[in-house]
């Protein structure tokens, strides 16, 4: 179901559609799910969230964080540093590396998450499988391999930095090119959603850097704007209306 610009699943008729689907039950907390384009996400019962679109996850993650967002800024630059909020499955980053080789320009890719999944989960994932025909199987394992807390180079084009811990605790000395805001919806996690939220990836991010989210809600953009930040609503992924971009 589609509220005020967020998914959130809230009735039976969305429950049921999304139980038709394959599914695996990986722990009391864990479900994964194929979405509509044959890739994975994960279902939380408790929480009444999905990971990704059931729509697709890659069409999902690929139109809001790639389309919209890394070439949104990328333009001439050969090299841009990006901040991801909420690691999660680790299919943005998969995807950033994807697209920095083809495009032969140098990421070095910051990600915070609070709660990293654990590896039995990670490994029944099948972004790395499904991409190109597994072409990029070996990488999407080493992304989610990589040691936290410190900086490992996966390739000529990507240098990546898993930390646990979250925005509220997040400090660094970076400026970013570019922000990848994929915190759960709203309705699950408001107080990562809020003016000071905003107000603090503003603060470290670098003059005309962006910022992208699937999250289209009224409250949200409302704090964007108190925030400083310019932003528009762009057509959103498949099974969503609208997206959000906003500049600094």
């Amino acid at each position: 179901m589609l509220v005020d610009g967020c998914y959130q699943l809230t009735t039976n008729i969305t429950f049921v559609y999304i139980f038709t689907l394959s599914n695996i039950q990986l722990n009391s907390n864990k479900v994964l799910i194929t979405t509509e384009d044959g890739s994975h996400t994960l279902y939380m019962p408790d929480l009444n969230e999905n990971y990704h679109s059931t729509f697709g996850a890659i069409q999902e993650s690929n139109h809001v964080f790639i389309d919209k967002g890394f070439n949104g800024i990328i333009k001439s630059k050969k090299s841009i540093q990006i901040f991801e909020m909420g690691f999660g499955t680790g299919l943005n980053a998969l995807l950033t590396l994807i697209e920095a080789e083809k495009q032969n320009v140098f990421v070095q890719y910051f990600a915070i998450e609070a709660y990293p999944l654990e590896d039995n989960i990670l490994k029944q994932l099948n972004y790395g499988n499904i991409i190109e025909e597994g072409k990029y199987e070996e990488l999407f394992n080493k992304i989610n391999n990589a040691s936290w807390e410190k900086s490992d180079k996966l390739s000529p084009h990507f240098e990546i930095k898993k930390l646990n811990t979250s925005i509220l605790e997040f400090v660094t000395a970076n400026k970013f090119d570019l922000v990848y805001f994929d915190a759960f919806a709203p309705e699950v996690q408001p107080e990562l959603w809020t003016e000071d939220i905003f107000r603090k990836l503003f603060s470290i991010m670098n003059p005309g850097g962006i910022l992208v989210t699937y999250c289209c809600k009224g409250i949200v953009k409302r704090n964007m704007k108190t925030a400083g930040f310019n932003i528009e609503k762009l057509p959103g992924p498949p099974g969503k209306r609208e997206m959000l971009r906003a500049q600094r």
